[in-house]
């Protein structure tokens, strides 16, 4: 299985692979470890279940030792997983009495996922779900940056950019409010290098606890 690549954006995870049954246990470790880098454990269980069925269309469908690719990306309040495939026929669920044998990773998607799809690429095709999630404290970590920068944004004439946005914008974005408060908390008599410690041990152990 190829290594992380790590130059590749922050809130994209992507992982090439050969499909077989062998691989099932690395993916799920890194899908879990993906998720735990950004904060969201939460949605590991759910995530590593996904993979690994649809992992698992690819070597019975597609066929053993297939090259396959495996997408994490972030969205607004949860996390879009692909698998990529050298095939160009696109799965449908079948009725409601079909067996593991026959399309289970596609209703697995249907059960669990916000939404999800299938797509003809130009050199197979993708399999695609968005996982949300839940009223936790992650979730509510998130949505309350995405709306402090978006009204930061507002205050400083800037455009607006989409939530959890990969862009350079949104990244500047941060790092300029971030500068601000530290301004702020200068001309309130605070040490900014205490806080921003502070901040980072209370995110590790959110993190640490999802895990």
């Amino acid at each position: 299985m190829t290594s992380r690549d790590t130059n590749q954006n922050p809130h994209r995870y992507v992982l090439p692979f050969r499909a077989s049954p062998e691989v099932l246990g690395g993916l799920r470790r890194n899908v879990r470890a993906a998720l735990r880098s950004w904060g969201l454990s939460g949605l590991a269980d759910e995530a590593e279940l996904v993979v690994t069925e649809l992992a698992t269309n690819v070597f019975k469908h597609v066929g053993a030792g297939s090259a396959a690719t495996l997408v994490l990306e972030l969205f607004t309040i949860g996390v879009r997983v692909e698998i990529h495939d050298t095939s160009y026929k696109v799965p449908s669920p079948t009725g409601a009495g079909c067996t593991s044998e026959c399309g289970r990773g596609l209703h697995l998607l249907v059960e669990m996922a916000r939404d999800w799809g299938t797509a003809v690429t130009a050199s197979g095709k993708t399999v695609w779900c968005e996982l949300q999630l839940t009223e936790d404290s992650a979730c509510a970590s998130i949505q309350r940056a995405d709306r402090v920068l978006g009204e930061y944004r507002e205050l400083a004439g800037e455009a607006a950019v989409p939530p959890l946005s990969c862009s350079q914008a949104q990244g500047e974005a941060a790092t300029k409010l971030i500068g601000d408060l530290l301004h702020w908390l200068v001309a309130q008599g605070c040490d900014p290098d205490e806080v921003l410690d502070r901040a980072q041990r209370h995110y590790e152990a959110e993190v640490d606890a999802a895990a």
